[in-house]
């Protein structure tokens, strides 16, 4: 879930403008079951995606239509902290989710 958490985390800051807190408790994917692309190793079928609440329902049924395994879940794995420097002004502003116990620290 590592880079599959941190690429969603770094989506949410830079294209869609959230904080480093929103941008951490946001609800994730995970996609298991299938860990190369080329389909050598692994389920056959193409894993499963593990959606947390507050994916919408609509995007689920849309990835379903497409072929993919679906899984609700109520967390998935992975924890969040981050602090984000402001480049024009050098504050550090810190994240932490409640995924799992943790804070961010800085100074």
């Amino acid at each position: 879930m590592q880079p599959q958490g941190q690429v969603q985390v770094l989506v949410n800051l830079l294209d869609f403008g959230m904080n480093v807190q929103a941008a951490g408790e946001a609800p994730r994917i995970e996609h298991v079951g299938h860990p190369t692309p080329t389909g050598q190793s692994g389920d056959a079928r193409g894993g499963i995606v593990r959606a947390e609440p507050g994916i919408p329902d609509e995007i689920l049924r849309d990835l379903e239509k497409r072929g993919h395994r679906v899984e609700r879940v109520r967390v998935n794995g992975g924890g969040y902290q981050g602090i984000w420097i402001h480049p024009q002004t050098n504050v550090l502003y810190g994240g932490s989710e409640a995924r799992k116990d943790g804070m961010a620290i800085g100074y």
